[in-house]
């Protein structure tokens, strides 16, 4: 039975050539300091990495010639994966949530809904406001429309409306999104009395 050779996923992952990998006829050098060697054929290259415990490390592969760099690859790996890491918690995924109404909502329904809706605001995720019509409800779409219009009025600056209320078949929606967190104005700092100068006293 025919079985394929595993594949390395790292390199695999990485599509970067190294050491003997490099194929092309001249690359330009740069070393782990950061400083140009010039442009010489590979083995040359690959020798004074050698001789420095390193590796040659392709890093520009399509510049003419491909730039290569003498450095430590495990530690370039390491380090890549590291900050491709770190700038992925620094997405911000937004998840749409949504708030289901009715037309006959009472009063504390609505409430305990609408801080549903706010908080998700504050968190970061847009909002679905939806209300479904029930049979003979269709003939009074207004307030459906007084229902999600009185939400919008309410959630204030936590939202800001990315659709207006539309109607959907028997559903009546808005979209809300978070709303931009104004910046507070720093307090100027109390000016510093001049070097010598004499500081006003209270007199009582």
């Amino acid at each position: 039975m025919f079985r394929r050779k595993p594949i390395d996923k790292r390199s695999a992952k990485q599509f970067i050539r190294t050491n003997e990998r490099i194929r092309a006829r001249e690359v330009r050098v740069i070393d782990d300091s950061g400083e140009q060697l010039g442009i010489m054929p590979p083995f040359e290259a690959l020798k004074i990495a050698r001789e420095r415990s390193l590796d040659l490390v392709e890093i520009s592969p399509n510049a003419v010639p491909p730039v290569c760099r003498i450095q430590d690859y495990g530690k370039f790996l390491y380090e890549k994966d590291k900050s491709e890491r770190a700038a992925r918690k620094k997405q911000k995924v937004i998840i749409l949530k949504e708030v289901k109404f009715s037309v006959t909502v009472d009063e504390h329904d609505y409430q305990t809904k609408k801080n549903q809706a706010v908080r998700f605001l504050q968190d970061g995720d847009k909002v679905k406001a939806s209300l479904r019509f029930k049979g003979r409800q269709m003939a009074h779409r207004e307030l459906g429309y007084a229902i999600i219009n009185r939400l919008i009025q309410d959630v204030g600056e936590n939202g800001i409306v990315e659709f207006m209320p539309r109607m959907e078949g028997t559903t009546l929606h808005a979209i809300l999104a978070p709303g931009k967190k104004e910046q507070q104005p720093k307090k100027p700092a109390a000016p510093r009395p001049a070097t010598g100068a004499p500081q006003a006293q209270t007199v009582q």
